[in-house]
């Protein structure tokens, strides 16, 4: 069976989903020996630093992929090439001017962020050199936008990865390198605290170098096979050309909406750290950027791998949802619908209840010598994939149906709840981090309950409770008992990292053949994935099919 016309975005998806696994798996890789090198402290600074610089580079370009994408699917659709071609120059022009503006603004305005968001003038180091990198994620955008926009992922996926490899790289030399250097100040200036400084400003670097190297790769894609755009720019003969004017109009209707609506969801980490920095200051400073930098550079690491498939899928659905409802396709709408949210619960569920129960064997394997509570706080954390994977992509949903204003207003919602939330929690109930924990789960469970009540608003959908709770909760409940089962028992005779190790791979085992025999991932849909015919072979040959 061949992949099916419907389902087609789910392989374009899963494309880019496997491409963030490797991302986020190469990251936590890398981050091991870097956190090892710049420790806890240095965690946090880095942190400190990559939540302003994520926030302004959202307000700058971050939402240009999607915009791009947006526009091109819709004229591509209607065989409007000369519009696509005005569209990318419209786009370029946007990313340098503003891409520009907010390099110019973390370079000149970075000790008064960190100062004021933080009370940590150090973590200035860092954001200063992440100041290039905005410059070059606004042209990069455009590009993986374009790519996206005629419904191929790989260019994004191929990119991303390079990205990542390079900033891996240079992240650890950089950090290792620059940490030494920050360390020979400490002495010169007797003073401490500059070598995490630096050693974090290292990790930037990383950062601009993987972006650029991105940058270059898809770049070299689109001048490749620019050839062959310009002959359907010029076979194009609808007599319908849009002026500049129009274009930028456009861009900006559908980039703000999604700029505020990410700013504002993404808001939550600057906000957190924030919060907690101001809560907390009656401790010392080295043990709340410890604490600090456990929770954001240990627990949220392993929370956002689960949480980037469905941001990949996400990516990949907008154009495909935009054309069909743009074509008033209703039935195809809920049929995409249904399936991605099917997949994104059948992935989401036994992740968060993976990271829940296996908490203390993950952090300790993976960051040896670990001496924080980063366990519990991953324990504590684990529901939050369900959460946030679920509004992630009713979020992308939204906008695929032009609702754009919609998440925006669910995510300041939920976001003033939140701030109010752990406030009291941390400052009435004295809860501390474990305030920032639970007021963090609150929120992506607001934002999922809004955007799906809005669905029902807009397009009538409910989703099926069979498929997208009541079946991947039984299945992951069974799992679980595996899971630790294997675990416990394995570990009364070994240590953690193979007892680990062999009770993920049953609980993999298990849950295949439990989502199979219930029903919930059929052979059409196990097709519909790279690679899913190899697997529906596999499971044929074992009988499961």
């Amino acid at each position: 069976m061949g992949k099916s016309k419907t389902n087609e975005f789910i392989a374009q998806g899963s494309i880019l989903a496997i491409a963030s696994i490797l991302v986020r798996l190469i990251g936590m890789v890398y981050r091991i020996p870097m956190t090892s090198i710049i420790g806890d402290e240095g965690n946090a600074l880095y942190s400190y630093a990559y939540s302003i610089y994520t926030i302004l580079l959202l307000l700058s370009s971050y939402s240009l992929p999607l915009a791009v994408s947006k526009m091109v699917s819709a004229r591509v659709e209607a065989g409007q090439w000369k519009n696509v071609e005005r569209t990318f120059q419209c786009a370029i022009l946007f990313g340098l001017l503003v891409g520009t503006v907010f390099a110019l603004l973390v370079l000149f305005g970075a000790k008064a962020f960190t100062t004021v968001l933080y009370k940590d003038e150090l973590a200035a180091i860092a954001l200063r050199f992440m100041a290039p990198t905005i410059l070059i994620m606004a042209l990069l955008g455009v590009f993986r936008g374009f790519f996206q926009g005629l419904q191929t992922t790989k260019p994004t996926a191929v990119s991303q990865l390079l990205e990542q490899i390079v900033n891996a790289v240079v992240s650890v030399a950089g950090a290792w390198f620059l940490f030494g250097y920050g360390t020979g100040m400490n002495e010169e200036l007797a003073v401490s605290g500059l070598d995490h400084a630096w050693g974090a400003a290292g990790g930037a670097i990383g950062t601009g170098a993987g972006a650029l190297v991105a940058l270059i790769f898809v770049a070299a894609l689109f001048f490749r096979s620019h050839k062959t755009f310009s002959q359907q720019v010029n076979a194009d003969r609808l007599g319908y050309v849009e002026d500049y004017s129009t274009i930028f109009r456009t861009l900006l209707m559908i980039a703000v909406p999604v700029i505020l609506s990410t700013a504002v969801y993404n808001l939550v980490d600057l906000i957190d750290g924030s919060l907690f920095s101001y809560f907390m200051a009656s401790e010392e400073a080295e043990t709340r950027k410890s604490i600090w930098g456990a929770y954001s550079g240990k627990t949220l690491l392993m929370i956002h791998i689960p949480v980037s498939i469905a941001s990949a899928m996400a990516v990949s659905l907008v154009p495909s949802l935009t054309a069909a409802y743009s074509s008033g396709k209703k039935k195809l709408v809920y049929r995409k619908i249904n399936a991605i949210m099917k997949f994104i619960s059948t992935i989401a569920f036994p992740c968060a209840a993976g990271l829940i129960i296996l908490a203390d064997p993950i952090i300790k394997t993976l960051f040896p010598g670990d001496t924080s509570s980063a366990a519990s706080y991953l324990a504590a954390c684990g529901v939050s994939v369900i959460v946030f994977s679920i509004s992630t992509i009713t979020n992308s949903i939204l906008q695929g149906i032009d609702e754009m204003k919609v998440p925006v207003i669910h995510s300041a919602i939920s976001l003033v709840v939140h701030v109010i939330l752990a406030a009291i929690l941390m400052w009435g109930f004295k809860l501390g981090i474990y305030g920032i924990i639970i007021s963090y789960i609150c929120f992506g469970l607001l934002m999922s309950i809004l955007n799906l009540n809005a669905l029902y608003r807009y397009l009538g959908y409910r989703p099926h409770l069979g498929t997208t709770l009541i079946l991947p909760l039984i299945c992951t409940a069974i799992m679980s008992v595996v899971c630790f089962a294997v675990y416990q028992i394995l570990h009364l005779f070994a240590g953690k990292a193979v007892p680990m190790i062999l009770a993920i791979l049953a609980a993999v085992a298990v849950y295949f053949v439990l989502i199979i025999k219930t029903g919930l991932m059929t052979e059409r849909d196990l097709n519909d994935l790279p690679m899913g015919s190899k697997i529906a072979g596999l499971a044929k040959r074992t009988g499961l099919l």
